[in-house]
């Protein structure tokens, strides 16, 4: 057959341009916001997207104590874990997570509420848990990456 050769061009690790974005969290719903940040970590919103390979963007949350919930998530919702021992199911809600990441028992830019719900959206592999080291969330408008030179993104015109 006498046609011209079309090759599918696959990104690589070299190839890959990642950039920084800011998204502010500022009365917006949690899960529809995770989602769409999810989206932005795996680089499906790329043209040269690639399964198997990190071609997505470092994402900077801020504002995040101003997220929304609807309903009575807030009391009603109920994250479960496991300890390992007989008897240690835990149960914590999203209210008293956002409560523990006022405290200073966690690390700058790892927001218990936002990661749980940003993890569940990504693949469950070793890509995954790499993707999920790309995203910074903070609770106030201020974040240490500004050398970074973020680019300030509307996550509603995202689709």
């Amino acid at each position: 057959m006498d046609t011209l050769s079309y090759k599918t061009i696959s990104a690589n690790a070299e190839t890959v341009q990642k950039e920084w974005v800011v998204v502010d969290a500022t009365d917006q719903v949690l899960g529809r916001l995770c989602a769409k940040v999810a989206k932005i970590l795996r680089g499906k919103h790329k043209p040269n997207f690639t399964p198997h390979v990190d071609c997505g963007d470092n994402v900077i949350i801020i504002n995040a104590d101003k997220v929304v919930m609807t309903g009575k998530k807030w009391t009603e919702k109920q994250y479960v874990r496991y300890t390992g021992y007989p008897g240690g199911q835990r149960f914590t809600t999203p209210k008293q997570l956002m409560e523990k990441s006022y405290n200073k028992h966690i690390k700058p830019g790892m927001h218990p509420l936002f990661l749980q719900a940003i993890k569940g959206m990504l693949p469950k592999n070793r890509l995954g848990a790499k993707l999920l080291k790309n995203v910074h969330i903070y609770n106030g408008s201020e974040h240490p990456h500004e050398a970074q030179q973020p680019r300030v993104i509307d996550i509603n015109k995202l689709k």
